[in-house]
């Protein structure tokens, strides 16, 4: 898994400089992580196909679950804007793509994976907003929304392993 992730880094041109922004920014990101992580779930709750996922036997949204997943997702956060490219945050991110795409949990099932690349792009979007309120710069908010941009697609590759393996060469 390292090796797929350095491989894909190196595809998406995720530089040196880039992984210097990330981290850079990362405050900024954090400091807003609730607010990033509660908008994200409030969003799923508002259709049908996705709000399914977080409802308890009674039909209502189950609190503790969405707490669960609110708080799985904030861990990825931070271990994102860590640029965290260990083995054990490989496999994690493996873990997480084969549990939405394996285990049918609940009234929701197993995760399509086009809510997966669903949830990225609202990811994408909402940090290039965050960084076009908090950065005060244009070119410094487009740096980062970039540099994000080519992570989270490297997350989503992963991610989305748990759904496709890759083809044998």
């Amino acid at each position: 898994m390292p090796r797929f992730i350095r491989e894909l880094m190196e595809f998406v041109t995720l530089s040196d400089d880039d992984v210097a922004v990330i981290r850079r920014t990362a405050p900024a990101v954090l400091a807003h992580g609730d607010a990033f992580t509660r908008a994200l779930y409030e969003h799923f709750l508002k259709f049908e196909a996705t709000a399914r996922f977080f409802l308890g036997d009674d039909g209502q949204p189950d609190a503790a679950k969405l707490e669960r997943r609110r708080h799985s997702l904030a861990r990825w956060l931070r271990e994102t804007a860590e640029v965290a490219t260990t083995q054990e945050f490989s496999y994690y991110l493996l873990a997480v793509g084969l549990s939405h795409s394996h285990r049918a949990d609940g009234r929701g099932g197993a995760v399509p994976p086009h809510f997966m690349v669903g949830a990225m792009s609202l990811a994408q979007t909402a940090l290039a907003r965050l960084f076009g309120e908090v950065l005060g710069d244009a070119g410094a908010a487009l740096a980062a929304s970039q540099a994000w941009n080519k992570l989270l697609l490297v997350h989503l590759s992963v991610l989305l392993l748990g759904y496709i393996p890759p083809a044998r060469a």
